[in-house]
């Protein structure tokens, strides 16, 4: 789908005259990227193979943080580059000495969970006048953890979400996708070859439900069993999402915090759970956040988009650097919560155990079969 709001950058950015390199690089706000990042690799995924990878290497297309660039950074293949770049294509002899229009390079992208996808950014950071002519995009749902060779398989019907499309040197490539189904791998395409940097593929959790009916007991908030923030009141220092990514929090921006406040208010975060379910217990984390914990909590949850908030945690005193567990005074119907603390600060992870209740898990499934699950 191509979207006119969109911006598209084509052709070389200058070259790197010094100072700040990002100072030139051509960005916009995408429509999107407020959803998850469904290739972070916090939530598992990882680039599987690449045909080419001779000047830098395909797993650097999923690190988190902005691709850095040094002038003097040099190894005896060239200039080292922070992305996944490859070699320069040449034809079959001297009397046709350029690549074929089909001449192309590609890397294997395992997402991090199932998806839906709406939205992709390849960046092209630093690739000034080494960045690809144009790119393309495919998707595919294969069960369970299909190897490179099963990915490329004859009979493994590819679904494009980016047709070939001229891109720009030193920029964010973003591109608007509109195709409802659901997605465990990409392919990733550059024509004829080149450099990109970073990769991001935005979208929403599709989970499985017979997985999850497996599991009986899990983290109904957790992004990976699609949970998700609906909307939060501050988002100043870090992300409201870092609340319900996989595992402990291991730095402080691995959290969520807010500015200090200086009225009489207090922050909050609302989250969507998996499906309609029943909470038995809560873990509220605030592991890393010493000094600029949150100093109480309380936690909220209603059954439909209509309902009433309900409280099921009264306001509770926090420890810094904690990890606090409560058992819920029974189980507790609900499809969204919405914790609140006071005054300000900030918490690392919080974990809502329980189980799908029968609506739920009948609405997941329906779901499921909808996006050819």
């Amino acid at each position: 789908m191509t979207d006119a709001s969109i911006p598209r950058f084509t052709g070389d950015a200058g070259p790197y005259a010094g100072g700040d390199p990002y100072a030139d690089h051509r960005t916009a706000d995408f429509p999107f990227t407020h959803l998850v990042d469904l290739a972070d690799r916090r939530l598992g995924a990882g680039v599987i193979a690449a045909n080419d990878e001779f000047f830098a290497e395909r797993e650097n297309l999923l690190k988190p943080e902005p691709a850095v660039f040094d002038p003097e950074h040099f190894g005896h293949k060239g200039k080292i580059m922070d992305g996944w770049e490859t070699r320069r294509r040449r034809g079959i002899s001297a009397a046709e000495p350029h690549p074929t229009a089909e001449d192309h390079d590609w890397a294997l992208v395992r997402l991090g969970v199932p998806g839906v996808i709406r939205g992709i950014v390849l960046d092209t950071a630093h690739f000034r006048g080494n960045y690809p002519q144009a790119v393309s995009v495919e998707a595919v749902a294969l069960p369970g953890s299909p190897s490179p060779e099963d990915l490329l398989a004859p009979d493994v019907k590819w679904t494009t979400l980016v047709p070939r499309t001229a891109v720009g040197g030193h920029a964010a490539n973003g591109f608007a996708v509109d195709v409802e189904q659901r997605f465990t791998h990409l392919r990733v395409n550059q024509h004829p070859d080149g450099g990109i940097a970073r990769l991001r593929v935005y979208g929403e959790v599709a989970p499985d439900p017979a997985w999850l009916a497996a599991l009986g007991t899990f983290d109904l908030a957790a992004l990976e069993n699609g949970g998700r923030v609906e909307d939060a009141s501050d988002r100043f220092y870090s992300p409201a999402t870092n609340t319900i990514q996989p595992g402990r929090s291991r730095k402080m921006d691995d959290g969520w915090e807010t500015r200090r406040r200086r009225d009489r208010g207090n922050d909050w975060i609302s989250y969507a759970l998996a499906a309609r379910s029943g909470i038995r217990a809560v873990e509220i984390d605030s592991a890393c956040l010493k000094g600029n914990s949150a100093g109480w909590a309380s936690l909220s949850a209603r059954d439909g988009e209509g309902g009433d908030w309900t409280e099921i945690l009264p306001r509770t005193r926090l420890q810094p650097d904690t990890n606090h567990r409560f058992v819920l005074d029974g189980t507790v119907r609900a499809t969204h919560v919405r914790i609140d603390i006071f005054p300000d600060g900030g918490i690392s992870r919080l974990r809502l155990f329980g189980s799908l209740t029968d609506e739920g898990a009948a609405a997941l499934a329906a779901r499921h079969r909808e996006l050819g699950g």
